[in-house]
């Protein structure tokens, strides 16, 4: 690692920056895991110029596979990666000795850090979650961004994101809660070291206006295609403080954001969990060149219909 427990934070406001994607798996046709094709797209990446990966989580098919899978697929991505991007996993165990054993595996892997859910059975009380945060930390050196999300079952409130912003190792923060407010509001009340990532790319030119610095979980700037040199412009633009013409540019993506939220984010939204997103972002990176192949059971495949519809629609927006 590049930081050590107290410099994480610092360390994390220098480097977490730009675009950090949660991008889909390949799949093959006996749904093991397509090696090849994750290889593939993470040439893709890099030749993208992604500025870092966070695998291994819902979008990713890695909470639907064994622990031995688990640990074989972030194998594989730190391999292919061979350093040229940041890297964080994810993870999604209620027991925080499991926890603790992946944040292990992925530090010898060389992984940046981890997007760490509160548990989602059991432990519900403030002081509950905070000890099981703070066991964890206690017991790994790697950097943790949180995971704030009504898909753990508890959306964490203010006083314990106060509480957990304190722990050395905790860099920062996801707020996946469909309300602009609140990130602007946790980024206000927590201390100036600690990062607040509102991971719709659709709120960016104006986040970056606002001391946001990076859009943490997502997979926007991947999906964009042939428009994703958008993205690049306005971020660039937000670097040299020109804001109204960044979010010139960001609106022109407008129309891609519109059918992303109809296939995924609503999905995710009304469901509580991104099972049934899974199909359209599978069949949205397929249209765009990259490798993907079917979801793992038992979640049902993409209907040809959907397909069509976002094949189609994503070539009459020039995606590809």
């Amino acid at each position: 690692m590049n930081y050590t427990r107290s410099t994480a934070k610092q360390w994390a406001l220098e480097t977490v920056k730009g675009n950090f994607n949660c991008p889909v798996t390949p799949i093959k046709s006996d749904f093991t895991f397509d090696e090849e094709g994750i290889r593939s797209n993470i040439e893709a990446f890099v030749e993208m110029g992604v500025d870092g990966l966070v695998v291994g989580g819902f979008v990713a098919e890695v909470w639907n596979t064994t622990l031995s899978d688990w640990y074989r697929y972030h194998e594989i991505v730190a391999d292919a990666v061979a350093g040229r991007m940041s890297l964080w996993s994810i993870i999604l165990d209620p027991s925080v000795y499991q926890a603790i054993e992946k944040m292990h595996r992925v530090e010898e892997l060389g992984y940046d850090g981890a997007e760490v859910i509160n548990p989602v059975v059991q432990l519900r009380t403030d002081d509950e979650v905070f000890n099981w945060f703070k066991y964890l930390t206690d017991n790994s050196n790697l950097a943790v961004c949180l995971y704030r999300t009504p898909v753990s079952g508890l959306v964490m409130g203010w006083d314990l994101m106060k509480r957990l912003s304190d722990l050395e190792t905790v860099i920062g923060a996801k707020n996946g809660v469909m309300n602009r407010a609140e990130a602007l509001k946790l980024r206000d009340m927590l201390r100036d070291d600690f990062i607040i990532s509102d991971p719709f790319e659709s709120n960016f030119a104006d986040d970056l206006s606002r001391g946001g610095q990076v859009v943490f979980g997502e997979l926007a700037f991947i999906l964009y295609g042939k428009k994703r040199h958008l993205m690049t412009e306005y971020m660039a633009l937000s670097a040299q403080g020109k804001w109204a013409q960044a979010r010139k540019k960001s609106d022109a993506l407008s129309e891609i954001r519109e059918l992303y939220n109809e296939v995924m984010v609503w999905k995710v939204v009304n469901t509580f969990t991104y099972a049934s997103a899974l199909v359209s972002m599978k069949a949205w990176f397929e249209a765009i060149g990259l490798k993907a192949g079917p979801v793992r059971p038992p979640v049902e495949q993409c209907s040809e219909e959907l397909r069509e519809r976002i094949f189609s629609t994503l070539k009459t927006l020039g995606v590809y």
